[in-house]
């Protein structure tokens, strides 16, 4: 009898052949990752090097002349200071501001800024006031009628005079009668003196600080010209009503502020009128619009229409304000 020897397979050494084969297969596919990145890198440099360059076009060389010259300045309109005409005085040296009136600037305070205007106390508001006063609306006042001068009545005499006979004329006088002219008889004037009110709006003093060091009341160097007199026609006509319709409308408005921007052609006419500004509600913008639109300007001087553009007189930032004290 043969006896066959028979072997057993171990199931450890297979398990141990696995792990073998599958690091192998692992560190193969790394290494076939590392190849072709290095190709793909190597192709990328040597491609960039040894590939011609592209032709670069040659633009012509271009000059530009810039012309250095000074620009001529166009004449601009100083700002616009409304002057009393009680305080009017001569043409001041230095220009600063354009007025309806001349002024010369001085302050009542040490100077204690730089603005081109007098130190003074005040309440701090947005708008320039040198003065304070209430508005007054420009009203017919009395109208006094003529009165004829007061004619002597004689005393009735109780002692008859006698009666004078007038001594005959002489041919030469008579003739001189005949040809003279009657003088005609004065006659008192019909035409009565109006007696107005003028026209001044609410003013309060503002807090400023300036750079005038000439002592005296607050004023500003303004210069009277056409143009400030126009503007202060425009701005009291508008103002007048203003006031009118804001008594009225009282408990309608509402506390705010308002700036309009129009132009008035060389008939007086407003044109293109536009709000740039309301703080206030709808109310108080229609009584400034109603303001701006009825108000009566004369026509503007031709010495001033040469000087404007074809719109007329620009007005811009018109501003109506209403505080709470």
């Amino acid at each position: 009898m043969t006896t066959a020897d028979i072997m057993f397979d171990q199931p450890g050494n297979r398990t141990i052949d696995h792990e073998y084969d599958g690091r192998a297969v692992l560190w193969a596919l790394l290494a076939a990752i590392l190849i072709h990145l290095a190709i793909a890198f190597l192709l990328a440099v040597f491609g960039g090097v040894l590939s011609p360059a592209l032709p670069m076009e040659e633009n012509p060389v271009q000059l530009t002349f810039v012309d250095l010259s000074p620009a001529p300045l166009v004449p601009k309109n100083s700002a616009f200071i409304e002057t009393d005409e009680s305080k009017k005085s001569a043409p001041p040296q230095e220009k600063t501001f354009e007025s309806n009136a001349n002024s010369i600037a001085a302050s009542e305070l040490p100077a204690a800024g730089e603005a081109p205007l007098p130190s003074q106390m005040g309440k701090d508001r947005p708008l320039l006031d040198l003065e304070t006063h209430p508005y007054s609306l420009r009203m017919n006042g009395a109208q006094p009628q003529p009165s004829a001068a007061p004619q002597e009545n004689p005393k009735p005499s109780a002692v008859p005079q006698p009666t004078l006979q007038p001594a005959p004329l002489t041919a030469a006088e008579q003739f001189a009668m005949l040809t003279a002219r009657p003088t005609p008889a004065v006659q008192p004037s019909t035409a009565p003196a109006s007696v107005q009110s003028v026209y001044r709006a609410l003013k309060e003093r503002t807090r400023i600080s300036g750079r005038i060091t000439n002592r005296g009341i607050a004023s500003v160097n303004a210069l009277g010209t056409p143009l400030g007199r126009y503007e202060k026609i425009v701005k009291d006509s508008v103002g007048s009503r203003w006031y009118v319709y804001v008594d009225q409308k009282r408990d309608l408005i509402n506390i705010g502020t308002l700036r309009l921007r129009f132009y008035v052609d060389r008939n007086g006419g407003v044109k293109n009128l536009r709000i740039t500004e309301n703080t206030s509600n709808e109310a108080f913008a229609n009584v400034c619009l109603q303001s701006v639109l009825e108000a009566h300007l004369p026509p503007i001087p031709e010495e001033i229409v040469n000087t404007l553009p074809p719109e007329g007189l620009e007005v811009d930032g018109f501003s109506f304000t209403i505080y709470p004290n």
